[in-house]
């Protein structure tokens, strides 16, 4: 047992010597022409795939030549422009419109259901809500709260309205909203109300600062032309004015659809500029792409709630409306390049490096798959030991090419 310990101990030992030994030594290349076709149409393939892939995408595609910056500021305004018959009723954008002046985010109304003539009192549960239902008051808790329910049970049991059943009574807003509300049609003229993108974007490093409105001569030119406008990418990519029908298309959304569940849209303002050039070629472009989640019913859909309050006979009343709609987010992203020699030289240095993988490929190709005597390896791997200083004769001697870093296998190798 000791014995078998003690010569463990001494490999181990042997091991860690060699292995600091030989974290000493320097390797240097050595230049081998090995004349096998299949291997060097292999190197030089893989030599054109490297310098093309770094030719075409890394400093063509991806400009990796440029300092860029891809975090500037930016500012939105929005604005809603429209007008609606709805009934006897004229909407204008105050109607419709949350807010009429906008940031980043805008919405307008496309459908309403409204309770009117709430009044603060006691009336039924609506009866789906869970434990509404009951026969006697011993069936309602007084003071009880209902998460889903809509006030404060009183603890009687009575009628629900002029139905034949009973709910339990509550202290709320009466009538409750799901008895009393009033669907009404569509705003279908809503699908020609125009949406006002005014933005702007500055890229602090390069100090350019750019907007998505043409440039005009003076104001006046300039309300005349965008009074008339509407966005085109083709005939009029600097219009800001964009149609809630158009959005909707691009978006690829139904808009009979989006007016009876309401939905969220995504407007993209993208912004890739090259500044290497003038910088009025510096353009926007603009996607669209609903955000909320068509397929799941619990939260797809853009809907909320507001009342209009009034006195009547003395008493604090109010009309609660229920509002789809399209919300607007309006969501920027910006890039900016300009040529400049630090990364051209990493990314040339990065290129060149990357060549160097061509070699290691190749070579574990040949002693893996080729190589099979060894023949390769042997020429391959030398290993030269500095030997004792030997007095040189005095004849002129000829020396071989043994020891050379330079080998040529043309001849006598199987492959």
């Amino acid at each position: 047992m000791c014995e078998t310990f003690h010569k463990f101990i001494m490999g181990l030992r042997d091991f860690m010597k060699d292995y600091f030994l030989g974290f000493w030594d320097y390797e240097t290349p050595k230049v081998m022409v090995v004349k096998n076709r299949t291997l060097g149409v292999i190197y030089r393939g893989v030599q054109f795939l490297v310098i093309t892939y770094f030719i075409w995408y890394v400093f063509i595609n991806e400009k990796a030549y440029q300092e860029s910056e891809t975090r500037p500021e930016s500012s939105v305004y929005t604005l809603m422009k429209g007008t609606a018959v709805h009934g006897d009723d004229i909407l204008d954008t105050v109607e419709y419109a949350r807010p009429s002046e906008g940031g980043d985010v805008i919405s307008t109304i496309l459908r309403r259901e409204v309770t009117y003539d709430q009044r603060q009192g006691t009336c039924a549960e609506y009866f789906n809500v869970a434990n509404a239902n009951c026969t006697t008051d011993s069936d309602c808790v007084q003071g009880q709260v209902d998460f889903d329910g809509h006030g404060r049970r009183t603890g009687k049991c009575v009628q629900y309205y002029n139905h034949t059943f009973k709910t339990c009574e509550i202290q709320t807003w009466c009538p409750v909203e799901e008895y009393a509300v009033v669907r009404e049609p569509a705003l279908v003229e809503a699908v020609n109300f125009t949406v006002f993108i005014r933005n702007s974007i500055h890229f602090p490093k390069f100090k350019v600062l750019r907007g998505n409105i043409k440039d005009a001569s003076n104001k006046r030119d300039m309300q005349k032309y965008l009074s008339k406008c509407h966005y085109d990418e083709e005939k009029e990519p600097y219009c800001p004015n964009f149609r809630l029908g158009y959005i909707a298309d691009q978006a690829r959304e139904n808009f009979s659809e989006l007016c009876r569940t309401g939905g969220v849209i995504g407007v993209f303002i993208n912004w890739k500029c090259n500044l290497d050039l003038d910088p009025s070629n510096c353009k926007p472009t603009y996607s669209f792409r609903r955000l909320d989640l068509r397929k799941d019913e619990a939260n797809s859909g853009y809907y909320y709630r507001f009342a209009k309050y009034y006195s009547k006979d003395g008493v604090e009343s109010r009309t609660l409306i229920k509002a789809y709609g399209i919300r607007l987010d309006v969501i920027v992203h910006g890039h900016a390049g300009k040529f400049s020699p630090i990364p051209t030289i990493i990314s040339t240095v990065t290129a060149m490096t990357s060549v160097g993988i061509c070699t290691i490929i190749c070579d574990w190709i040949m002693l893996t798959f080729i190589d099979k005597n060894e023949v390769y390896s042997e020429r391959k791997f030398d290993e030269v030991i500095k030997e004792p200083t030997v007095p040189i004769p005095t004849e002129l001697s000829y020396i071989s090419s043994y020891g050379s870093n330079h080998s040529d296998l043309s001849d006598g190798v199987p492959l």
